[in-house]
């Protein structure tokens, strides 16, 4: 059981309705959030409104959607390489949602969709008019080609504007907006031989050479400042974060390359220490954690860490000791609140039980996931409340036929105009 369950009690993962993977991490959202939070504010959105989204792929990716769903892929925070890169990214991804390019490219689609059928119908005409099918057939063929051609150059005039304006952007954010220059310059790392090879016709971005001239262009034309100070703490933070990620997400032979033993900085202890809980060496792990701990007593998440490794221990005392320790140094950390409650259904002494709903009640309210549903419905054990947490949690996980079942049984034990009654009949009556 404490096996099986390795992986979720730090970095929960569900499945999202697009197919990728979705990571869970209070650690990572709260940083992440208060990196980007100034360039959503200067971007005139509410940062209460913003829903970020991890998404566990590798590619180095983000893009934002609506405005107010910001989707970053782990692949960027394991290798983007400050605060500022990732601050940055996300300003170019809320340009285009801004200058309204997605409406724009929606409409220039629409445009050359028409042009090409237009030139299309021209095809048919001279293959019946002139009956050489062969010249009305490259007349076909060469009309998607111009409005590929078209759209292409329409999307690359986007991603310059897109450039542009995020620079305005952390500029107007107090951010560095050499951040966008270093994202630039890391691409053109990963892509230059590529890119040598390329026409650059043919690609719907500006080549990476020509972007990194702009931005240099662009900058060197303004005046800016940037709060240094706290730059500086979130520099430390995020080495956390990727470390974190790395140490969850690689191999151990990966963690192991890119944090040898001879790097002794707490990023460093803390990808290896995670290596080494996931691969069972549990002693090491413990004894990284509390090398962290010393150094950094009130950082909560070196006790969550603690709290994890503990319970695959089968030390659920001391398990539960380190989650209350963590949840005492942070505010809604739902996630926390759950491990936390799984710990308490496995250990179950005088109050547990309770004190698990009560965590779990907690989480759902802040923000409602399977796993949380999963873990009330063992704290609620032979309570019908248990029939309809499993319910929501079948629900959540799209598994409808499964979710009316746990329903029905929930409304045929429980009484009638309870909460979970209610919310059973949701269920049902859903299509």
């Amino acid at each position: 059981m404490r096996k099986l369950l390795i992986c979720i009690l730090s970095l929960f993962i569900s499945c999202a309705g697009f197919g990728a993977s979705v990571i869970t991490d209070t650690e990572t959202e709260k940083l992440v959030g208060e990196i980007i939070s100034p360039v959503i504010s200067a971007a005139g959105i509410s940062p209460n409104r913003v829903k970020i989204h991890i998404i566990g792929n590798d590619d180095f990716n983000a893009f934002v959607s609506g405005g107010e769903d910001i989707y970053i892929y782990t692949g960027l925070l394991k290798q983007i390489k400050s605060p500022s890169a990732l601050s940055a990214v996300v300003a170019h991804e809320l340009s285009h949602t801004i200058g309204g390019h997605m409406a724009q490219m929606a409409a220039q689609m629409e445009a050359e969709l028409k042009r090409t059928l237009l030139i299309q119908a021209l095809g048919i005409g001279l293959m019946v008019a002139g009956g050489n099918p062969s010249l009305g057939a490259g007349v076909l063929a060469g009309g998607s080609g111009i409005a590929n051609q078209s759209l292409l150059a329409f999307s690359r005039d986007e991603e310059r504007m897109a450039d542009t304006m995020a620079i305005d952007l952390l500029v107007k954010a107090k951010q560095d907006p050499n951040g966008l220059l270093q994202v630039f310059e890391q691409m053109q790392e990963m892509t230059s031989v590529m890119e040598s090879k390329i026409n650059p016709n043919y690609v719907n971005h500006p080549l990476t050479v020509e972007r990194i001239k702009n931005a240099r262009d662009k900058i060197a034309g303004l005046k800016y400042k940037y709060d240094s100070k706290n730059a500086k703490k979130h520099d430390d933070e995020y080495e956390l974060v990727r470390a974190k990620l790395i140490g969850y997400l690689d191999t151990f032979d990966q963690v192991r390359v890119k944090y040898p033993s001879s790097n002794t900085s707490s990023a460093a202890i803390y990808a290896r220490a995670i290596a080494n809980m996931r691969g069972g060496n549990l002693d090491n792990a413990r004894t990284g954690t509390l090398t962290l701990i010393s150094r950094n007593k009130n950082n909560p998440y070196f006790y969550e860490l603690l709290g994890d490794i503990e319970y695959q221990f089968g030390h659920y005392d001391d398990s539960v000791v380190a989650y209350e320790k963590s949840l005492s140094l942070t505010e809604s950390a739902p996630q926390i609140q759950t491990a936390l409650a799984l710990v308490l259904t496995e250990r179950n002494k005088d109050g547990d039980r309770l004190r698990a709903i009560e965590l779990l009640k907690e989480s759902i309210l802040i923000e409602p996931a399977p796993l949380s549903y999963w873990v009330l419905a063992r704290a609620y054990d032979t309570d019908a409340r248990s029939y309809w947490a499993l319910a929501e949690y079948y629900n959540m996980n799209r598994n409808k036929k499964t979710a009316k079942e746990y329903a029905k049984k929930a409304q045929k034990n429980l009484q009638k105009k309870s909460p979970e009654y209610i919310k059973s009949g949701d269920i049902l009556n859903a299509h």
